[in-house]
């Protein structure tokens, strides 16, 4: 009868067994390590050799804006944007804001793509990673599916913020707040609330930005590019309502009118006349005289001798030139679309009042208390008049502040018949004159006939409508002499 192994014997079994495995599964380990020893030292001399075949170069597969740089140096990169960037530092840049034109050139801005940065960027892939893993991914990545970058297409910011604040000149205009002080009746300090400009740099230069990358997309670029200044409104936190209560809100009317060639005498008189009706207030439903308005001119109210026309002739008389306002203040009423209640024109043309393109007819002439002007505030808002002179431009204007109710003006062009010729030269004697010298006051002026319509409408309606006639008679020019000339 055959006896079953005991237990020792079989532990004993087991073990000769194990002795006789482990050096099988050694044999293959080692292979195994040998093996992967061998090939990372194969992609180790095959990476050290790719990279020294590339030391100085762009690896494979890595493109700027769609062109291959892989196995070229840097400066490859640098010179093709050295060439591509000639027609941008070429490029005008025009800057426009209504009749003002501004431009600058591509060289001043430097515009054009950064050849640098570009050759620069190239040149790290698979060098500039964080790791030798990352490195060796971007290459693999480069080789086997292309890395393609975006130049950078740039300008000198400084330079181009430099050139749009000296725009500033041309684009903006300071707000004006209102202004109102009333004091015995009149208006003593007055600004009507205007809007103001401001040129926004940011908006101008996002607008810049997208033309230009719509430009350096091009193969051929334009010779020049327009960009519109980015100008914005600015609104005056207090408007002219606000500051009283008489109902002036706005600008209703303008006149204007030139006096160069006057002597120095008469552009006192008329500047002394028009503050006297700077500041006037007319209420609703009032009718406006200049003669109340202005009082009395003479010299004992502070006007000088200046020539006027008296009796047919050119002499000397106090206030002189006074009635260049009452004409400026004419012109304004007529563009308000108010009422004229009263108007006299001048026996002969003045060349004053023709100045600036005006046509014969549209003057005013007031000797007190015979001829006056006046006109009636038919809105239902006060009406304040504004006077300024302009001894530059030697100029004069007068506005008239209210609340506009929708009135349309229509003044016809004037309309001149029956001409008649200038009688010869006057000279006249001025003992302010220096001996010999000789000064023209007046200047000959054919007779002629002139007439002009006015006509005011609302809502498609007439309110009234009028036609203003004058007879000019022929005039001489008029020469003053001195003494013994």
């Amino acid at each position: 009868m055959t006896k079953k192994p005991t237990s020792a014997f079989i532990v004993f079994l087991k073990k000769k067994a194990k002795k006789i495995v482990r050096p099988k599964k050694t044999r293959a380990f080692f292979l195994i390590f040998a093996g992967l020893c061998i090939l990372f030292a194969i992609l180790s001399i095959a990476l050290f050799l790719f990279d020294w075949k590339y030391q100085e170069k762009i690896y494979p597969g890595v493109l700027v804006e769609g062109i291959d740089f892989g196995n070229k140096e840097s400066a490859d990169v640098i010179d093709y944007y050295f060439s591509k960037n000639i027609p941008f530092e070429e490029l005008a840049i025009i800057f426009t804001y209504k009749s003002h034109i501004a431009t600058v050139s591509g060289s001043t801005l430097d515009l054009g793509f950064d050849a640098t940065l570009s050759a620069h960027q190239a040149y790290l892939i698979g060098r500039g990673g964080d790791s030798l893993f990352s490195n060796l991914s971007q290459k693999i990545s480069a080789y086997q599916k292309q890395i393609n970058l975006t130049p950078l297409f740039r300008y000198k910011e400084n330079v181009l913020i430099g050139f749009l604040n000296q725009q500033i000149q041309y684009t903006d205009i300071p707000v004006q707040e209102a202004l109102f002080s009333f004091q015995n009746g009149r208006v003593t300090s007055f600004k009507p609330s205007h809007d103001g400009r401001k040129l926004n740099i940011e908006k101008t230069k996002e607008t810049l930005a997208n033309k230009l990358n719509e430009t350096a997309s091009m193969v051929n670029p334009p010779p020049f590019i327009v960009i519109p200044l980015i100008v914005e409104t600015v609104h005056p936190t207090i408007a002219t309502d606000q500051t009283n209560n008489f109902g002036i809100k706005e600008l209703i009317g303008r006149g204007e009118s030139y006096f160069r060639g006057s002597i120095a005498s008469r552009e006192y008189n008329l500047t002394l006349a028009a503050s006297r009706i700077n500041g006037v207030l007319i209420e609703p439903g009032k009718i406006f005289s200049f003669n109340a308005t202005v009082g009395d001119i003479s010299a004992a109210t502070g006007y000088r001798q200046a020539y006027i026309i008296k009796s047919g002739r050119t002499v000397l008389d106090d206030g002189g030139g006074v009635c260049q306002v009452s004409t400026t203040l004419f012109r304004a009423i007529l563009n308000t679309g108010l009422p004229i209640l009263e108007r006299w024109a001048h026996s002969y043309r003045v060349a004053y009042y023709e100045q600036g393109g005006w046509k014969p007819g549209f003057d005013a002439t007031i000797y007190a208390p015979r001829n006056d002007l006046k006109f009636k505030n038919d809105t239902p808002a006060h009406i304040l008049i504004q006077s300024y002179v302009n001894k530059i431009n030697k100029k004069l204007v007068f506005e008239l502040y209210g609340t506009k109710d929708g009135r349309v003006v229509y003044i016809s062009d004037a309309r001149l018949w029956d001409s008649r010729p200038a009688p010869p030269p006057l000279y006249q004697e001025d003992p302010t004159l220096a001996q010999g010298e000789q000064k023209q006051v007046d200047w000959a002026a054919p007779g002629i006939k002139s007439a002009f319509d006015y006509k005011v409408t609302k809502e498609g309606k007439e309110i009234f409508s009028k036609t203003f006639y004058s007879n000019f008679i022929p005039w001489q020019a008029v020469y003053l002499t001195g003494p013994g000339g």
